[in-house]
């Protein structure tokens, strides 16, 4: 049996698969607010909880916003900032008495629509999370590939591709610098736009039903933001060429992307044409944690 643990910023999720990927038991909690060990409790608990359901033991993967140093442990760049610095691989392994595999959560999503989704059948799958921010994961042969440095697939920390004098510098992203792809090609970026150009706040779902309804502004915020994630997926076609890309997260659930993308990006890209399909993530929400469970598939 294989458990999962998706560490989000909210909630916390346990999923216990079998072989083939049914449910064996499920489980969701709010993530502790009051610290780092009490996160550390809870990850025993939905252990707990999942294997008194299923009625056996299972080994355990997590996805975490973040990713583990592979030489020390130590997990950095994590916007969950109470994870950065701390071993938690070594600490959820003394706490749970058993080896914990840790991968960042795009990865996941990566590896679960490798294995049995989206991207079932193919050997490199480059997973997209376009929700609150950009980030990347990257599978090859249904396993993650981390990198030398553990962080192949960081893309929501390289700046805009193609950023015209409009766009330039761009926005300060959270991790310090200016122009991440994290404050453009995502939700906070469509909100961001939109703030920038009306002076409004508005949630992106709201935007989205509004340049449905034929709403100049938001029609204008919308088009941006599909140009935007266009050049991220042009870099990423000259740069590793995958065999699919997959979309997670809230906003790959706006379907009008999949028509305009491919001549979008076709614009971008070193070459004369753009065929690699682009696939909305069929476990949906649910493939962050159904890939941290496969993380321990194969061996």
């Amino acid at each position: 049996m294989f458990i999962g643990i998706d560490w989000g910023g909210t909630k916390m999720e346990v999923i216990a698969l079998d072989r083939d990927g049914t449910t064996r038991a499920r489980h969701r909690i709010p993530t502790p607010t009051s610290g780092y060990d009490a996160c550390v409790a809870a990850v025993q608990e939905l252990v707990a909880a999942a294997e008194q359901s299923a009625g056996e033991a299972g080994s355990i993967g997590i996805g975490i916003p973040g990713s583990p140093n592979p030489r020390t442990g130590i997990v950095r760049n994590s916007n969950a900032v109470l994870l950065n610095g701390r071993p938690l691989g070594r600490d959820l392994e003394i706490a749970l008495g058993r080896p914990v595999r840790l991968a960042n959560d795009a990865n996941c999503l990566a590896v679960s629509e490798a294995v049995d989704g989206a991207g079932k059948g193919e050997q490199l799958v480059f997973g997209i999370i376009v929700g609150t921010g950009h980030g990347g994961g990257l599978a090859i042969g249904s396993k993650v590939h981390a990198g030398f440095q553990g962080i192949a697939a960081e893309i929501g920390h390289y700046p805009l591709p193609w950023m015209t004098a409009q766009e330039f510098p761009g926005p300060k992203c959270w991790c310090g610098k200016h122009g991440c792809l994290d404050m453009y090609a995502c939700g906070t970026g469509v909100e961001l736009d939109y703030r920038v150009t009306t002076g409004q706040d508005r949630r992106g779902r709201d935007i989205i039903d509004d340049k449905r309804r034929g709403d100049p502004v938001a029609t204008g915020v919308y088009n941006r933001f599909v140009d935007r994630l266009a050049r991220s997926l042009a870099l990423l076609t000259n740069v590793v060429d995958p065999d699919v890309f997959v979309l997670g997260g809230g906003m790959s659930n706006v379907d009008e992307i999949y028509g305009e993308l491919p001549g979008l990006i076709e614009t971008y890209i070193f070459g004369d044409s753009f065929e690699t399909p682009i696939r909305k993530a069929v476990h949906g929400d649910s493939s962050g944690v159904r890939g941290a469970a496969w993380l321990w598939k194969g061996g």
